[in-house]
């Protein structure tokens, strides 16, 4: 039963309590607490105080980070008359008849500690998101984020797992959860830097569809009446799980290893598959009235959550089917365990959604009810052990943390010219650059028959990259969707705010690729620890440079996540926010491939190569820690967007100039293409190094000659500027500029590449 706890002790009492009971309050937030308990004229009990702590952690409720995102993030304005629904998961207008869904989440702390199990509970957690709005997932996204995978055994430090193990696990846990509930894993990347030496990131994304009158929110709206019963169905709860989101939101430490393993939630995809139907299907025949997933906080956030801001709820904690006896009231309020969703019905509807459960082999069972005292009650075996006010729970104090913006230091050197042939080949096999293949043909991407571009591209026998992936979300219209994520850790570490709009940049290039317009972005935020002012203003500046971009474009943010504490006494990461672009693409049948077609067709640069060599792959080759940052210009990138898409019906292959320069970009076409190309860049006023490798806001398109004119007509129109730079030919890439000439054959390109 409830054990009932004095806070009428000292301010280090207090303390120890909080590290005693899991719940990571500071003293500030325990004396609101205790000023709470004392109006309530009682002791808290070890149930109430266990609330608290999974509603107040960071995890949760954003406490450092929610005032910033109102200043730059929130209610960006669409620049059409978008339905958008901000909820567990964002839903946005895709039809007339139809929205598609979008949720991007983390998973790092449990990832670190247990590779497998961390990355699959991160994607059932995830496709919750997603089905809790009533729609169907139809596609998976995984941004990774690892240590250096050459990092010496023998300095590792103590506690952590070596970068290899932490990959294969991770990848394994993504592929086998993914490919088990038959959704289609199609986008992501993989980075990396010593910095996730001991926090590695893995971000998980979803997507979903859903026809819009049958989109259900996880809130109980007003329409909800006193009685409404809460049924909670999947997945049976156990002690895996407890304190997942106080975890996640300290720092990890040596001793993380064995002690916080138990806060790592343990998935079953077995389950989740047949469950997805029974919400589905409860959805379609009209019967569920609110509905959400058991994720972070357990059954205390789902019911708090759910029933704010309307009503209040009262739940029978001995009717939770458990997977083990003996386990305490607060640890079955506040597990994690996975595979787990709340319904909220009409207690006359019940016998109906009960027998899908039954059809699907899927156990529930009848919890409590809503009431309108908007009071949590839980009671346990008919006595009352948490008795609180919802609002109290679900409204936690906010902080304005103090940050220190740096200053930007930049400036160009004298540098030798290299070897180009020996470097381009290097920054081909460098780890951030090679070939993914070895990751993305582990997933299956095309279960469900949607996939239409696939995330490697080009001849059978000669793949390369992808910039995004267009699926068909409807099997009766034409209409597609185009996905990206993307990430620049390299120019974060130089400046977040400029290296926060380069990432923008480079999503909607990847979409605009595809032939596909930028509709809708989410974010993941992943920061060290937020009561450090200089990691506060890593995530300022960064948070700034993402919503000025998206502004401009009037491009809304729909879905986001912020994971902070991705630091040790070792490292902190470098401030890796993730974005997840979704481009809308009328006919999928006019989508735009990377790989080069056809012997004698004209390859053009679009936009000005700039001397922005800072944090390019080619200076980390050679550790070269100067430059100049890209500085991306959002109404620059507008009007490539529009001649891009104008011209598309003409373009046959179309690549973004990203990490490695456009001498990168060029080899990636040729291996997809499984042919040659030869530039001359003569032309272009600057050295060769520059042109090869720097990481400017460009596009590369290959045209067939016959229609040079109408290209350049269009992208004079639109004030874009441009390059005639080579042919498709051979089978080498021959690069002249003025005196130099640079060959390679295709087959060191790929040898590198792969």
């Amino acid at each position: 039963m409830a054990e009932e706890i004095s806070l009428n002790v000292n301010d280090r009492k207090l303390i120890e309590i909080s590290q005693a009971l899991g719940i990571g309050l500071n003293l500030e937030e325990m004396h609101k607490v205790r000023d709470y308990f004392y109006s309530e004229k009682r002791n808290p009990r070890d149930i109430e105080l266990q609330a608290i702590g999974q509603a107040w952690s960071e995890h949760c409720s954003y406490k450092s980070s929610k005032s910033i995102l109102k200043k730059f993030i929130f209610g960006i304005k669409a620049k059409q008359n978008l339905l958008v629904i901000e909820e567990d998961a964002g839903v946005v207008d895709f039809n007339k008849d139809y929205a598609y869904v979008v949720a991007l989440e983390s998973h790092n702390h449990p990832s670190a500690i247990e590779p497998y199990g961390g990355a699959a509970t991160g994607i059932g957690g995830i496709l919750r998101d997603v089905v809790c709005m009533g729609a169907k997932p139809i596609a998976l996204v995984d941004p990774l984020f690892f240590g250096d995978l050459n990092f010496d055994y023998k300095k590792l430090p103590k506690g952590v797992k070596h970068p290899k193990f932490i990959q294969n696990g991770v990848i394994s846990g993504i592929r086998d959860y993914g490919n088990r509930v038959g959704i289609p894993t199609v986008a992501g990347m993989v980075y990396y830097d010593v910095s996730y030496l001991t926090n590695c990131l893995v971000n998980v994304g979803c997507i979903g569809i859903v026809r819009k009158n049958r989109i259900i929110s996880s809130k109980i709206s007003k329409k909800g009446k006193k009685g409404d019963v809460f049924l909670l169905l999947g997945g049976r709860t156990g002690r895996d799980g407890i304190h997942g989101v106080t975890f996640a939101s300290t720092q990890l430490n040596e001793k993380s290893e064995k002690e916080d393993r138990s806060a790592v939630q343990v998935g079953n995809p077995i389950i989740k598959e047949p469950l997805i139907h029974v919400c589905l299907e409860a959805v379609e025949k009209n019967l569920v009235k609110a509905m959400k997933d058991l994720g972070g906080g357990g059954l205390s956030c789902c019911v708090d959550e759910m029933a704010y801001p309307n009503f209040g709820a009262v739940v029978n904690l001995e009717n939770v089917l458990l997977k083990e006896r003996d386990m305490k009231p607060w640890e079955i309020w506040v597990s994690e365990s996975q595979e787990r969703m709340m319904m909220l019905l009409d207690r006359k509807k019940v016998d109906k959604v009960t027998d899908i459960c039954d059809l699907w082999d899927i156990e529930y069972s009848i919890i409590g009810e809503i009431t309108e005292d908007k009071r949590i009650k839980v009671n346990y075996h008919g006595k009352t052990i948490l008795d609180m006010d919802i609002k109290f729970l679900v409204e936690p104090p906010v902080y304005n943390r103090p940050y220190t913006i740096r200053n930007l230091k930049e400036g160009e050197k004298e540098t030798k010219e290299p070897i180009y042939e020996k470097t381009i080949l290097e920054i081909l096999s460098s780890p951030n650059i090679r070939s993914k293949a070895f990751v993305i043909q582990q997933y299956d991407h095309e279960v469900g028959a949607r996939t239409v571009t696939k995330p490697l591209q080009g001849k059978i026998e000669s793949l390369t990259h992808s910039d995004s992936v267009i699926i068909k979300p409807l099997s009766k219209e034409y209409k597609g969707m185009a996905i990206a994520v993307d990430s620049n850790p390299s120019l974060m570490k130089i400046s977040p705010y400029w290296g926060a709009k380069y990432i923008m940049d480079e999503v909607c290039r990847n979409i605009v690729s595809s032939g596909a317009e930028p509709h809708s972005f989410a974010d993941c935020l992943n920061f060290g620890n937020p009561e450090k002012p200089e990691r506060m203003g890593e995530f300022y500046e960064a948070c700034k440079g993402l919503g000025e971009f998206a502004k401009a474009l009037g491009v809304p943010f729909v879905s986001g996540n912020v994971s902070f504490y991705n630091e040790s006494e070792y490292y902190s990461v470098i401030p890796t926010p993730v974005v997840l672009g979704i481009g809308i693409i009328d006919d999928i049948r006019k989508s735009i491939r990377t790989d080069f077609k056809r012997n004698g067709d004209l390859i053009y640069l679009i936009g000005d190569i700039k001397k922005e060599m800072a944090g390019s792959e080619y200076y980390k080759l050679y550790g070269y820690d100067f430059g100049y940052i890209p500085k991306c210009d959002p109404d620059e990138l507008k009007n490539k967007i529009k001649a891009i898409l104008e011209v598309k019906k003409i373009i046959k292959a179309c690549h973004d100039v990203s990490n490695g320069g456009l001498v990168v970009t060029v080899c990636e076409m040729m291996i997809g293409g499984n042919i040659g190309a030869s530039l001359d860049l003569s032309k272009i006023e600057m050295r060769t190094d520059y042109k090869l490798f720097s990481e400017s806001s460009c596009f590369v398109c290959e045209i067939r000659e016959r229609d040079f004119e109408e290209f350049e007509e269009i992208m004079k129109k639109n004030k874009v500027k441009f390059h005639r730079i080579g042919r498709v030919s051979g089978s080498r890439l021959k690069i002249i500029d003025k005196e130099k000439s640079i060959i390679l054959s295709l087959r060191e390109i790929k040898e590198a590449f792969s």
